[in-house]
């Protein structure tokens, strides 16, 4: 959006016509000072977070007209100080009253519209460009700041999924308290956000379906679930033979090191459900290994996010990246797959595991959480299921299939088969192409990811591939997502993010030579869009959907996901 829209909308919110109390009408008798006992984080979180004086000033205007009736101000107050005041208040009650107003605001994904008009395909010579471009920008980061960074970005208008029903999920599944105050606080704005003006301010419309991250309000961050894709991405790059001798090097340097911050850096011990010890990756290193700034690292501790455990998807990714970049660290000899069985989901036996079943559209029969309890037992999230995570988990085991000796161990291969049976119903009940189904992730990344799983289940023996999938769901899932890809990724315009993801899927899982041409000259088209820094500008990658909309991705990330697009399109050309 250019800065005569941002003008625009601001001169509306800030002169809008004021109906019914506003946000800091209802919350500042109560939370601008602590309450006597109870939770006095409730109140930080609210002076750091929405509070604060630029929001104030936005939302100033912004008022709900229900709230004119004593008895709805009265009993939303009264939530509020109950969760002021009472140590372990009832979720259920403190959240009603704000899960009843979530219900009145309108919120829709993107929906963009069908492309009209053939295109052609740019020549060699543009593509090899971007390619090397793309390799240049991530070397570059990286000679830089010593690691590649991504960024996360608040959004706080929310996510569409999360109606006033997920909120009380939320809020009674999380365990952390500072989480459930955020969730609380986070939902409570969005509403007068976005019923009023200041909607246009905070969640301006974009082109395609990643949402384009707003550069001033980056929060600069290292984590090994980045660092393995930013491994894979290079490793991409060197594949190319685009790279010159001295990139090469550097390219071969950053890897090593990105590897050993995966898997030495990043380690934590775990206890598994079988009792015994393993050793997984968390996902944010103790301090100063994320890289945060000391500005944002208080700011990270008034808000609530404390407390970081390890996961189950940075997990798979830093085991995979490792394994594919030739590492021999003896923590991949680990059968990570038998410390996973303790946390795949089994329907009537421990289903409870699942405690933020936002998506609970689909069967989780199958799937694996995400949460790793720490050896304190510490589970901040509480925990969830996400389908493209459970990708991640049969790719690295893919990869993984001789060392950790899966066909040969009844209850490996069995866990395996959940896993994939998970997946086929999950993709013929259509949905994976629906964004509530997905808790991190867009549908459109995990169609690429299914490519990226697809290709490591292929490289395998045709005696591996049957005994894994003997009723062919793989082809079924392919042909499936390929389907959607070519028709509602590719036949609608595209912004450069989706139009990457797009060539991922597109060129593992054998896509129309047609297909190829929209999203090779979408990326070649908005090449440059980054200024002078960058290729490419910062899209969403991956996100939180509680407490707010928290985007996490980043030029460096756009210029991967493009470096690994084009490579694919170059290869089937």
């Amino acid at each position: 959006m250019s800065l005569q829209y941002f003008a625009g909308a601001a001169c509306r919110t800030l002169t809008a016509r004021k109906d019914g109390p506003s946000l800091y009408e209802v919350c500042d008798p109560i939370l601008r000072q602590p309450g006597s006992g109870g939770d006095p984080h409730l109140s930080k979180f609210y002076r750091t977070a929405l509070g604060n004086p630029a929001l104030r000033t936005l939302l100033r205007r912004a008022g709900l007209p229900e709230l004119n009736d004593p008895a709805r101000l009265n009993a939303l107050r009264q939530a509020l100080v109950l969760a002021r005041d009472n140590p372990t208040p009832d979720w259920e009650s403190v959240g009603g009253p704000i899960a009843e107003l979530v219900d009145g605001i309108t919120l829709q994904h993107p929906a963009p519209p069908r492309r009209t008009g053939a295109v052609a395909m740019p020549p060699a010579a543009e593509i090899d460009r971007v390619i090397r471009a793309c390799g240049a920008d991530l070397l570059g980061s990286y000679g830089r700041n010593g690691f590649i960074p991504t960024y996360a970005a608040f959004n706080l208008i929310g996510d569409p999924d999360i109606r006033g029903r997920e909120v009380l999920m939320a809020l009674q599944g999380l365990d952390a308290r500072g989480y459930k105050n955020s969730t609380l606080m986070f939902n409570l704005a969005r509403v007068f956000i976005a019923r009023s003006p200041a909607a246009a301010v905070i969640n301006p419309p974009w082109r395609g379906i990643a949402e384009p991250m707003w550069e001033p309000v980056q929060i600069r961050h290292r984590s090994a679930y980045y660092d393995a894709f930013f491994t894979e991405a290079l490793l991409s790059y060197l594949e190319t033979g685009l790279a010159s001798s001295e990139q090469t090097g550097a390219a071969r340097a950053a890897i090593a090191a990105m590897v050993d911050f995966c898997l030495e850096t990043s380690r934590e011990e775990v206890r598994g459900a079988d009792g015994k010890s393993y050793h997984v990756v968390t996902a944010l290193a103790p301090p100063p290994h994320p890289r945060f700034s000391r500005f944002f690292t208080q700011i990270k501790q008034d808000l609530g996010f404390g407390v970081y455990v390890p996961d189950c998807d940075t997990t798979a990714c830093s085991f995979s990246a490792a394994t594919q970049a030739g590492s021999n660290d003896p923590i991949l000899d680990q059968p990570l797959v038998d410390f996973y069985a303790g946390y795949q989901v089994r329907a009537g036996g421990n289903e409870p595991r699942v405690t933020v079943p936002i998506n609970d559209n689909i069967d989780y029969e199958g799937g694996v959480a995400t949460w790793i309890d720490s050896m304190a037992g510490e589970r901040p999230y509480g925990n969830d299921l996400d389908p493209t995570l459970n990708l991640d988990v049969l790719e690295v085991s893919f990869r993984n299939l001789t060392r950790w000796q899966i066909l040969e161990t009844e209850a490996r291969l069995a866990f395996i088969r959940r896993i994939v049976g998970f997946q086929q119903r999950l993709v013929l009940s259509g949905a994976f192409a629906d964004p509530r189904a997905h808790i991190y992730y867009l549908p459109e990344l995990y169609c690429a990811y299914f490519g990226r799983c697809y290709h490591a289940f292929m490289a395998l023996p045709q005696a591996a591939r049957q005994a894994i999938d003997p009723g062919g769901a793989f082809e079924l899932i392919r042909l499936r997502v390929l389907a959607y890809v070519e028709d509602e990724l590719v036949g609608r315009e595209m912004n450069p993010f989706d139009a990457a993801l797009a060539l991922i899927a597109l060129g593992h899982l054998g896509g129309n030579e047609a297909s190829f041409a929209p999203a090779v000259h979408c990326i070649v088209t908005a090449f440059g869009e980054g200024g002078r820094r960058h290729p490419y500008r910062a899209y969403e990658w991956n996100k939180m959907k509680t407490p707010t909309r928290i985007l996490v991705g980043g030029p460096e990330v756009t210029s991967a996901f493009v470096l690994m697009g084009l490579a694919l399109a170059r290869r089937c050309r």
